[in-house]
């Protein structure tokens, strides 16, 4: 069966959940998944779960904090994060998160090449591709190398027009109302 590449973007909540929603319905089908998450440890909920099902493969490749480019973010909005955000200038990252990200990315290119897998999720590396902790060049040739029978799946804010185009199907998760900006942080169980 052929596969196909797939993006979930925009700025509204629901792209992870999406992937996670593919990755249950693939398992039920008896596909084999990883879940491979950029940017972020296993500190969210759905890793409580996800490791334990049949089929899935979940890796991280992050730290329990985040990362933002000077000037992207409010210092009020930066002051609610507290230490759980890195702040970095512009085009200068920070080179544990370049080093951590081309492992996930060479974890990546490895798996789409492969035969372990029927559906390979890349959660939030449009972000690190929006992060410049990985290039346009990089994710060219994840795409020219995937098995074709492979599933692919890019989550996260800011895919860029390249991958856009690339892509076989795009969902932009647009936000109308949140709560989020009445003050409510992540709830557990539902946003982590």
């Amino acid at each position: 069966m052929k596969g196909y590449v797939q993006v979930y973007t925009g700025d509204g909540k629901g792209k992870t959940t999406a992937a996670i929603g593919l990755a249950i319905r693939a398992i039920g089908a008896g596909k084999r998944v990883l879940v491979l998450q950029f940017m972020k440890s296993k500190v969210y909920s759905e890793h409580a779960i996800l490791e334990s099902l049949p089929g899935i493969t979940l890796e991280t490749v992050g730290k329990p904090f985040f990362i933002i480019p000077k000037g992207m973010k409010s210092e009020e909005e930066l002051a609610r994060w507290g230490d759980e955000v890195v702040v970095f200038e512009a085009g200068h990252p920070p080179q544990e998160y370049i080093d951590l990200i081309k492992k996930g990315y060479n974890r990546a290119l490895e798996a789409v090449q492969s035969n372990e897998f029927d559906m390979v999720i890349v959660d939030e590396y449009n972000m690190a591709l929006f992060f410049e902790l990985i290039s346009w060049e990089d994710t060219k040739q994840l795409l020219d190398v995937r098995n074709p029978s492979i599933e692919l799946i890019f989550t996260g804010r800011g895919a860029p027009k390249e991958l856009i185009e690339a892509a076989d199907l795009v969902t932009e998760m647009k936000e109308i109302k949140h709560y989020y900006t009445q003050g409510v942080n992540a709830r557990l169980g539902i946003e982590n």
